[in-house]
């Protein structure tokens, strides 16, 4: 098939390119490569720079028959999201809209959205179901349920099959390690090579669904080719436990500082039931064995 990767020089997206090139499909990348790298893109896929918030006929390049795009593109987390909210809803809200608009123009068949689990914001159902009461916390969080909302319109209104995955704490490899879109995980280890203390926000005891990457990928290559219709279907992508930040902290071992706590839930659980038993996905990787593998590799 013709994959269209947005973000494919990202952390998740570079691995869903990896994977779908082994898998031999043909891929473009479109990424603006704010925060992904071009070492990340594999030699086998055609890759064009490019801002999803702009005017898309300045793409400058004629694309034959699209059979899927996976949207991975995004001005990710939720404090800065709360700094900057315009800069971050032009690429998460416009952006997303232009990207739909591009797939109706071009008679694209499937749009496999990269949502987040942020849209349920502070929850009193653990395990956290997709049908239950949404109430996002920052500016980032409702930002992607706009996106999730717009992906049932725009199949309502134009026959786009549209999907979107709702991913829990992502992990892997080829996580960021610093700036401001970096996650818990690459921040304890870049700071335990700079031989820091690992600054933990708040008591630590908030707790997370971490998320092995390959295991989001997976999820995607089920979204592509779920044999039914999909009409703004959502799926929780988690691990299906947690852990709290203390235990991420101990499993990568060293010295630990609190620093002043920012807006977030306290915790995160996915009922993974329903990507289970429609997508015929299940998680395969366990955070303790991967940090382990991890660390050797990094001499740590």
């Amino acid at each position: 098939m013709k994959c269209v990767v947005v973000g494919g020089a990202g952390f998740i997206g570079s691995n869903l390119v990896d994977r779908l090139i082994k898998d031999g499909h043909k891929v473009l990348v479109l990424d603006n490569l704010s925060t992904g790298k071009k070492e990340n893109i594999n030699e086998k896929a055609d890759f064009v720079e490019f801002d999803i918030s702009k005017n898309w006929d300045e793409l400058g390049i004629t694309i034959e028959k699209i059979d899927v795009v996976f949207h991975l593109a995004a001005k990710a987390r939720v404090q800065p999201s709360i700094e900057n909210p315009i800069e971050f809803n032009d690429v998460n809200v416009v952006g997303m809209l232009n990207l739909l608009q591009f797939c109706v123009d071009n008679n694209v068949k499937r749009f496999i959205y990269s949502s987040s689990s942020s849209v349920y914001g502070e929850v009193k159902e653990l395990p956290t179901k997709e049908d239950t009461e949404l109430n996002p916390m920052s500016p980032y969080a409702l930002q992607k349920l706009i996106g999730e909302q717009y992906c049932k319109l725009y199949s309502e209104l134009y026959n786009i099959e549209t999907v979107s995955l709702r991913y829990f704490n992502v992990y892997g490899e080829r996580q960021l390690l610093e700036g401001a879109y970096c996650l818990v995980m690459g921040k304890f280890i870049q700071q335990r090579l700079n031989d820091e203390s690992m600054t933990i926000r708040g008591d630590g005891k908030q707790r997370r669904d971490f998320t092995y990457v390959g295991d989001v990928v997976d999820a995607n290559i089920k979204a592509m080719d779920y044999p039914l219709e999909l009409n703004g279907d959502v799926f929780n992508i988690g691990n299906g436990d947690n852990r709290s930040v203390n235990d991420i902290a101990n499993l990568i071992g060293g010295d630990t500082l609190q620093v002043e706590p920012v807006i977030e839930p306290k915790e995160t659980l996915a009922d993974n039931t329903k990507a289970k038993k429609s997508l015929k996905w299940k998680p395969k990787t366990k955070i303790e064995t991967w940090v382990k593998k991890y660390k050797k590799e990094l001499g740590l």
